[in-house]
């Protein structure tokens, strides 16, 4: 399915909060502005399209594609007009941005909007093999294991790989994607090594070094926010593997394809019943702060809990429906807004 993305221009005026209130679009409103996870970016943007025809006399919202650790930064960087009303993101809020967040009085809200996958993936009629955490570790790794790293093909880290240069295109450190690589991934492939757990205990900050550093020797390339450029990245070289969320998986498969993990294929299937490694949580998080004072907050997220359910718009263009249990819950917390606390995190 082919969509048309938009990056709004940000032009936030010096208005206070207070000034914020009414529901008529005067000309002067302040627009509801969201920014954070390029994944979440399409899902938020067809909620935001779909906002702005049911609710014409509401500004029209901004949507900001700016990574998920980013995002969160801008989000609780205070509770004032000149900042976000919304956090995307495609990693849970960390304990240290809540930090952050509660030390500038911004109360937040959490919103499990649906589940993606992290997806390996090659041009159609490209390389093609079946990966495990422990393969992906091994190739991807700055120091295997804490050892030099010497794989320069697939072969190397085991023969029945392609006898190819190990070349991946893939998110940024900033990326939520990113670290739901390390997490989902990298660390799993290097717990599968026994010796990691006594260096786990002797020295933890090690250890995290040594399973989520990533190799920059050229094997694995950083491409910024920008997951479509990934995608045009391995569709001109045949050779080249990506890592970007299923949703532009799915949205591209007349031109990719998505290569197995642990023999597991990643599809919606998959990765609504957790079969998928990769399988993982998508976010929004909201400002409690700014819900009364930007106006058509309220109505932009019931928007969102309108769009998210199976068979709804956003799983049209890849989004996985959370389970029933998770998605009656965060539907009542779009109207409810449950604040989260410390204790959330332990």
């Amino acid at each position: 399915m082919t969509k048309t993305f938009k990056y709004a221009a940000v032009a936030l005026g010096a208005l206070t909060l207070a000034s914020c209130g009414g529901s008529g679009s005067s000309g002067s409103e302040q627009a509801i502005r969201a920014v954070g996870s390029s994944t979440v970016y399409p899902f938020a943007t067809v909620v935001s399209e779909t906002f702005a025809r049911n609710y014409p006399d509401f500004p029209s919202p901004l949507i900001e594609s700016t990574g998920t650790g980013g995002g969160m930064a801008l989000f609780c960087a205070g509770a004032g007009p000149d900042t976000p009303s919304l956090a995307n993101a495609s990693r849970r809020m960390k304990a240290s941005e809540f930090a952050d967040c509660t030390a500038n009085a911004v109360t937040v809200t959490e919103l499990q909007v649906g589940l993606d996958g992290i997806a390996f993936a090659s041009a159609n009629g490209g390389i093609d093999m079946n990966l495990t955490p422990e393969i992906v570790y091994r190739a991807l790794a700055a120091a295997p294991y804490g050892e030099e790293q010497t794989a320069t093909n697939w072969s190397d880290i085991d023969p029945s790989l392609p006898n190819l240069p190990i070349l991946v295109y893939g998110p940024p450190s900033t990326s939520g994607t990113r670290d739901a690589l390390k997490e989902l991934v990298l660390e799993v492939g290097c717990a599968a090594n026994p010796a990691m757990e006594a260096i786990k205990e002797e020295d933890e900050d090690r250890y995290d070094q040594i399973c989520t550093e990533v190799r920059t020797d050229g094997a694995f390339v950083d491409q910024g926010e920008q997951d479509n450029l990934i995608v045009q990245k391995i569709e001109s070289n045949s050779n080249a593997v990506g890592v970007f969320g299923y949703s532009y998986l799915e949205e591209n498969i007349d031109r990719v394809h998505g290569l197995t993990v642990n023999g597991v294929e990643p599809t919606y299937e998959n990765i609504s019943s957790f079969a998928y490694p990769g399988a993982r949580p998508l976010y929004v998080y909201v400002k409690n702060e700014h819900v009364d004072a930007i106006p058509g907050l309220r109505e932009f997220l019931a928007t969102w809990a309108e769009s998210w359910g199976v068979g709804g718009p956003l799983a049209q263009i890849g989004l996985v429906a959370s389970p029933d249990d998770v998605m009656a819950r965060n539907n009542a917390a779009v109207t409810e807004l449950p604040a989260l606390t410390a204790a959330d995190f332990e």
